[in-house]
């Protein structure tokens, strides 16, 4: 069995934006199992990687990227899953976690071979990651229960396009398996 590492995408987010709303909604619903799929990482010493979009605020880093969060709109669903201990942190300008970032050399030094995708927004920059790790060859696991969405019909289709183009395996998150 592949190595695995948990990909954590956009957690850190001020919820100051036009589509907040319906995204915070989702968020409160997902945070859980967010929060359980990291403790169960850590647990089985699988790599925990934070991705996040800095928006273009190139100097911004975690510290101050976590502050901005948590002076937002919705600090309680920040605080449960902001990066506080060693972790990767990986800023990212664009909708995939691995677009243009370290992510899959960091991926590759560390032997993982099976990576678990949770986070926001499932149609957007969660889709996006797992189609450009699925072209770079990596397992996949998206757990629909940890990962929130603005707009349930896109995100449906979008797990389904996970599943089926992808070969991503759809399992809840009491399911994820990080042992290797």
């Amino acid at each position: 069995m592949p190595k695995s590492a948990l990909i954590i995408a956009d957690m850190l987010n001020s919820y100051d934006h036009e589509d907040a709303e319906p995204l915070s909604e989702s968020v409160k619903e997902m945070l859980p199992g967010i929060v359980d799929l990291r403790r169960r990482a850590e647990e089985a010493d699988a790599l925990v990687v934070y991705v996040n979009d800095n928006h273009d605020e190139w100097q911004a880093g975690r510290e101050e990227m976590i502050e901005k969060a948590l002076e937002g709109e919705h600090p309680e669903l920040v605080d449960p899953i902001a990066p506080r201990e060693p972790v990767p942190f990986i800023a990212k300008g664009r909708h995939s976690a691995f677009y243009q970032t370290a992510l899959d050399h960091l991926l590759s030094a560390s032997d993982i071979g099976k990576i678990v995708l949770a986070g926001q927004v499932t149609e957007q920059c969660i889709l996006y990651s797992a189609l450009d790790a699925y072209i770079r060859g990596y397992e996949m696991v998206v757990p629909p229960d940890a990962v929130a969405h603005i707009d349930a019909e896109l995100a449906g289709a979008a797990l389904k396009m996970m599943e089926s183009n992808m070969h991503a395996e759809l399992k809840p998150v009491a399911d994820v398996d990080f042992g290797d």
